[in-house]
């Protein structure tokens, strides 16, 4: 079942801020409230009800540019959503936000927040909270990995941009699989190519699927791919 729900995340945030004059150095404080309106699916599998006793997985799922806005429509137009509407049943929870902001990237922090406000809610193993994202979905799944190396089991990331210089940040216990298209002229191959090829040299468990012929969307092979799923739910954090 996917539910259709909507989350509103309220923050304070301190920010410190500093200034000189001629005399002194003046230290001050200021209080900013910040509001993020989130629409998002969120799905069970058949299993949860079933078993009230269980925990289960959860998938956080991150959509494209193309995807963003204030429709949740839009959400079920590439990857897990979009096969879900088509029938197909998962193993555990997925968590499809949607980034109302068009020409803006995903805002990493609140997501993290949304989902650790799921987490408390259902029943999910921390232990298998997986990550994966396609296009800008796909370099904020990047992102999150890079600033909370300790969340996730594992990652899949199909066509994102990534954060070369931060890649010794991500935790080496997590798996990381990367799809990327050859012929991607939005976001082009060389992204992915740097960034395992910097992983691999330092040792993390890197995969990495090329798609010839492919361009931008290299989600369609990807998310299609039933050994994704299969991976996804092998890995399993090891504190």
């Amino acid at each position: 079942m996917l539910r259709k729900l909507y989350f509103i995340l309220l923050c304070g945030v301190l920010q410190g801020c500093a200034a000189q004059s001629k005399y002194k150095l003046i230290d001050a404080e200021q209080e900013t409230v910040i509001t993020e309106n989130y629409s998002y699916y969120l799905y069970y599998p058949e299993e949860y009800e079933e078993r009230p006793e269980e925990k289960f997985p959860l998938l956080l799922f991150l959509h494209g540019g193309g995807e963003s806005g204030d429709s949740l429509v839009y959400v079920k137009r590439n990857g897990p959503p979009k096969l879900i509407k088509r029938g197909k049943k998962f193993p555990f929870l997925i968590l499809a936000p949607q980034n109302p902001y068009k020409k803006m990237w995903w805002n990493t922090r609140s997501v993290i927040q949304l989902l650790d406000t799921i987490v408390k809610n259902n029943r999910v193993d921390t232990t298998r909270i997986y990550l994966t994202g396609l296009s800008r979905g796909g370099g904020a799944a990047w992102e999150m990995a890079v600033q909370y190396p300790k969340k996730f089991a594992a990652m899949a990331v199909v066509c994102g941009m990534t954060p070369l210089p931060y890649a010794s940040w991500i935790d080496k216990k997590m798996p990381i699989w990367v799809f990327h298209g050859e012929e991607d002229e939005s976001i082009p191959i060389s992204e992915s190519e740097t960034m395992v090829a910097k992983l691999k040299s330092m040792g993390y468990k890197v995969r990495f699927t090329r798609y010839p012929g492919v361009g931008h969307d290299a989600w369609v092979p990807a998310y299609d791919n039933e050994e994704l799923y299969e991976w996804f739910v092998a890995q399993k954090r090891q504190e």
